[in-house]
């Protein structure tokens, strides 16, 4: 993938991913078609930081039960960015 915008589709904000910012590690909801040297590429050049670690899931999209049947939620891919030590923690808020 050549774009790094497209790479990087948000943070994810949860309990558990601020908890992880305490040890200098930062989670994205990436692209599904990202692999870890893309993803480490993107926050390379958007963030200027020295990535230490890429640690990739697949997640799957919940099915869901409505009025018209079955219905399924879209899979994502979740990232786990660890940063060198030393390297400056990332400004997302």
């Amino acid at each position: 993938m050549n774009d790094v915008y497209k790479i990087i589709k948000t943070v994810s904000v949860t309990e558990k991913s601020n908890l992880l910012m305490e040890d200098n590690k930062y989670t994205f909801i990436v692209d599904n078609n990202a692999k870890k040297h893309d993803i480490k590429r993107a926050v390379r050049e958007l963030f200027e930081r020295k990535v230490k670690d890429v640690n990739v899931m697949n997640c799957t999209g919940k099915t869901k039960r409505n009025k018209f049947g079955l219905g399924k939620k879209a899979d994502w891919k979740k990232a786990i960015i660890t940063l060198e030590d030393g390297e400056e923690a990332i400004d997302l808020f």
